[in-house]
């Protein structure tokens, strides 16, 4: 059981639940470290019980205090005051509103103006010591909701949630042409071919692929889609779009391009509902659409 006044963000503070079960078993079943975390809390000596160390292999009582240490140096991003949206701040994460034509980690073409770099201001402001971790991302030109892991821990159980489809994500899209059926599921894999070109396809020999729409708005040409991902498929609202034959209006890629109506993709990451990492409780964020994908609804309307 975590308390969650006890918890901060280089501390996780658990109250055993159970008799009969090693301090091992509560760090990997109970708590969900990873392997790899676990192999560092023993050669660190990392992990308290009741105040006291003591060998991962003994067993632990039901009541009893386990505290983990989480120490870390910061990542090296460069800070920069980027005036970043913060949606939320806890022990385990950051939620930003990330702005279209920003790159959420440095690259070798984009070194700096990143999420990674605003985060790491805005951690500076809070005097806390955290490496940053993406717990999702996005393309540069979609704008929406990014996580910030503070710790291994969340960004580990994060992840597991999302392999187990456990984070609803929803995002919205304007795409080309009338979408005629009012819902609807496309369910089919996406390839890599490895081409040389970043662009997926549409390919039996893919990876399983699922995504979810529902016709939100229908423009002069045009249609305002609610989109649900079951899987997490690089570009892979974007593929099924096309294949579904609507284009995300402004995808250089894979849909219809006029930069009169706007200079960038139409798509927008509008919803995340997940559990916090520790505490379990329900957490659901919205970031309402940007002020250029407000325009282009009034633009085809």
């Amino acid at each position: 059981m975590f308390r969650k006044e006890d918890q901060r963000y280089n501390l996780i503070s658990y109250i055993n639940e159970d008799n009969d079960v090693t301090l091992k078993e509560v760090l990997l079943d109970k708590l969900s470290f990873s392997v790899r975390s676990f192999s560092k809390m023993k050669r660190y000596r990392t992990v308290k019980v009741n105040g006291e160390y003591i060998s991962p292999s003994h067993k632990v009582k039901k009541g009893d205090s386990i505290e983990v240490e989480i120490s870390e140096e910061m990542a090296e991003f460069s800070p920069q005051d980027l005036n970043l949206g913060i949606v939320y701040d806890d022990f385990d994460l950051i939620m930003v509103n990330k702005p279209p034509f920003m790159v959420v980690h440095p690259t070798k073409s984009h070194f700096e103006n990143t999420v990674a770099n605003g985060v790491t201001h805005y951690i500076g402001q809070t005097k806390e010591q955290v490496k940053i971790r993406f717990a999702n991302r996005l393309d540069m030109n979609t704008s929406g909701l990014v996580i910030v892991a503070k710790n291994p821990y969340a960004q580990f159980v994060l992840s597991e949630d999302m392999k187990d489809d456990k984070v609803e994500k929803m995002y919205i899209a304007v795409v080309k042409g009338i979408v005629k059926e009012d819902s609807g599921t496309i369910n089919q894999p996406i390839y890599d071919p490895k081409d040389g070109s970043f662009k997926r396809i549409v390919d039996e020999k893919g990876q399983d692929s699922v995504t979810h729409y529902e016709v939100m708005e229908r423009l002069k040409d045009a249609t305002v889609l609610k989109v649900r991902l079951e899987t997490g498929r690089t570009h892979q609202i974007r593929v099924h779009l096309e294949h579904l034959g609507h284009g995300i209006i402004g995808d250089e890629l894979y849909g219809y391009v006029d930069e009169n109506l706007i200079n960038r993709q139409a798509l927008h990451a509008y919803s995340l509902r997940f559990k916090q990492p520790r505490t379990r409780e329900d957490l659901h964020f919205t970031a309402e659409l940007p002020q250029d994908m407000l325009d282009l609804v009034e633009k085809l309307k």
